[in-house]
């Protein structure tokens, strides 16, 4: 195992941490940022800088850690005993205008609770499925473990693309699929208002005939700790 630069100054963000994380050190020219739950990992993901994020109960700790296990994590970045991931950030435009950026997922949703709506899935040029539902969630690799994952969608790894899972669909052999991107998302039909969600939060109401274009247009670093029990360490 390639050891990292060993680490020493930190940045917390959200919290609080509930652990000890000495032998780090919290200074403003911090060399990581200590990002815990999901709207700190946005945050931080969106800020302009360079400085790597350790994701925090993200929903996997397989893609950062937990409050749980980050004294040993602040461990393993102290030892160096780290990899750097690169994540995607989300580039979303409805009907050819931009509306914002995603870091974990982009959901379009029915307004109503229980009324259903058709939606099209396209990439690359391709139609790959339409499907009644009472929504779409598309996952970024570090947001899969969230709300597509509680849709019956997949863990994503790194670099594995994004996932598309249709939200309580009217049938039970819907399809989900796993895209490389860009992709397109469109609303065929609607029996009620249809809003769109950036990382949770709502941006706006998306009408048929509307495309939903979705694209990775930046990128960030996420670290991962190799502690033990990493499947990293158990290959050495």
């Amino acid at each position: 195992m390639t050891q990292s630069t060993p680490i020493s100054r930190i940045r917390l963000q959200g919290g609080p941490v509930g652990a000890d994380l000495s032998p780090l050190e919290t200074a403003d020219d911090a060399e990581v940022v200590v990002a815990v739950g999901p709207d700190a990992v946005v945050d931080a993901a969106h800020t302009p800088n360079e400085t790597p994020i350790l994701a925090v109960d993200v929903g996997d700790d397989r893609q950062g850690t937990t409050r749980e296990g980050l004294e040993a994590a602040a461990g393993a970045l102290a030892e160096g005993a780290y990899r750097g991931v690169t994540h995607p950030v989300l580039g979303v435009d409805v009907d050819g205008e931009r509306v914002g950026r995603a870091v974990l997922d982009v959901t379009l949703m029915t307004s109503e609770p229980a009324r259903i709506s058709e939606y099209a899935l396209a990439a690359e040029g391709e139609r790959l499925f339409d499907a009644r539902a009472d929504g779409v969630v598309v996952s970024a690799p570090l947001g899969s473990a969230g709300y597509g994952r509680a849709a019956g969608g997949p863990i994503v790894a790194p670099g594995g693309g994004l996932s598309v899972v249709p939200v309580s669909p009217f049938s039970t052999r819907a399809n989900q699929w796993v895209v490389p991107g860009p992709l397109s998302l469109q609303v065929e039909r609607d029996e009620g208002a249809v809003s769109l969600f950036l990382d949770g939060e709502e941006r706006r109401q998306v009408h048929p005939a509307e495309p939903v274009e979705i694209s990775v247009v930046d990128e960030f670093t996420c670290l991962r700790p190799l502690v033990s029990g990493s499947p990293e360490l158990e290959k050495h």
